[in-house]
């Protein structure tokens, strides 16, 4: 094996460190689900008033990350993540001594931001920081932190909220931050910057129409998804009769299969990604569809869930890189801001997923979300065909 395609030890300890912080970031970002309840209880605030959090973090991750990103890519990549992520802890801390709903909104928005910009910042530096044959690899692996985050830092998250009050949870995201800190401050080598060019030309790209094209196949690709994914406690509880008391352990089995996924991400990154992947979300569309009909089982019904997590993140790796490599290609000077992309369609896909598998859930029977999910995902097929023809052309 030639040594350009082979990843180092240095190799392996930026990837790890990356990976760590996506884990953290993750936890911070997914945890706030699990402690709606005790933030309700302490706040002397309503569960929907508190949800809020939640789709305020989302809005403002979509919003802020791609202007952050054009703001600040004139700045050297080490420096910015560790004053980013020190900002980021002190957030944190500070979310824990929220005195009132509105203060913890506040630093909850802050917090987007950062996180949206943090995690793009991972992405380009790992996609730098490796071999090209290598960077499918990389990639996923840091996508894979999010994964573990959902897999294992939520419910950590959630058992110390539930126990010690929401405060307690956000003194684990700190102490979590700083570890991560460390680990970026003693790892992470120093990078040229992610842009120089003025905040008018970087963000000149969103008018590229192949860029459009690209940021929407992983909106529908992750929206497709969660049409049902939105509704898949009812879905386990009414359809397939699942008991209570199994719904934990259930959600646990998915949030491990889509480890899985993660690592298929990164092989199918690995050659002609695009390619691939149009038929990776036809596939989708055929096992989300599916559901309709193997809920009426409760062994296809499981197998089927089970291959909706396989599916759900195969797009990652190769939606990030292509995103990156598009702007190389069109203005390589908003590059930093290519990488943010990915990230916000994903938060934009899940957003506009759960909304449209609301509709379908308020006008129809249930299980109609599949159908409707299995749609969306024949529209990231066809934007993934139209982009690759595209590709071929020029």
């Amino acid at each position: 094996m030639s040594p350009t395609t082979r990843l180092s030890r240095r190799d392996w300890l930026l990837i790890a460190t990356l990976s760590l912080l996506t884990f953290v970031l993750g936890t911070s970002e997914f945890v706030i689900v699990g402690i709606l309840a005790e933030i309700s209880s302490a706040l002397d605030i309503t569960i929907a008033t508190a949800g809020t959090l939640v789709s305020a973090f989302a809005i403002s991750f979509a919003i802020g990350t791609p202007i952050v990103m054009s703001l600040t890519g004139h700045l050297e990549r080490r420096r910015l993540i560790l004053r980013l992520l020190l900002a980021w802890v002190l957030l944190n801390l500070a979310s824990s001594f929220a005195p009132s709903y509105e203060v913890l909104l506040a630093t909850r928005i802050l917090t987007a931001i950062l996180t949206g910009v943090l995690i793009s910042l991972a992405m380009v530096v790992a996609s730098d920081g490796v071999p090209v044959a290598k960077r499918g690899v990389a990639v996923s692996f840091i996508f894979g932190g999010f994964t573990l985050a959902n897999v294992l830092g939520v419910p950590i998250g959630t058992f110390i909220g539930q126990h010690a009050g929401f405060e307690a949870t956000f003194w684990l995201t700190t102490v979590m931050g700083l570890i991560a800190f460390l680990a970026v401050w003693k790892i992470v080598p120093v990078q040229q910057s992610t842009g120089s060019g003025s905040i008018k030309e970087q963000l000149g790209l969103l008018a590229n129409p192949r860029i459009l094209i690209a940021f929407f196949i992983p909106s529908f690709g992750f929206g497709a998804t969660y049409v049902v994914y939105t509704y898949l406690v009812p879905i386990l509880q009414t359809e397939l009769g699942i008991a209570k008391t199994w719904i934990s352990p259930i959600l646990l089995a998915y949030g491990v299969v889509s480890i899985f996924s993660n690592i298929l991400a990164g092989k199918i990154a690995s050659k002609n990604p695009m390619g691939r992947l149009r038929f990776v979300f036809v596939v989708q569309a055929i096992v989300l569809a599916a559901l309709y009909f193997t809920t009426a089982s409760l062994p296809l019904g499981l197998f089927n869930i089970a291959l909706m997590s396989l599916m759900s993140i195969l797009l990652t790796t190769s939606t990030q890189i292509y995103l990156i490599d598009l702007a190389e290609k069109f203005n390589p000077e908003a590059k930093g801001l290519a990488a943010s992309l990915m990230p916000v369609a994903s938060n934009v896909g899940i957003a506009f997923g759960s909304a449209l598998g609301g509709i379908v859930y308020a006008n129809g029977p249930m299980m109609n979300t599949a159908l409707v999910g299995g749609l969306v995902a024949l529209v990231a097929a066809l934007l993934t065909t139209i982009s690759h023809r595209l590709d071929q052309r020029s």
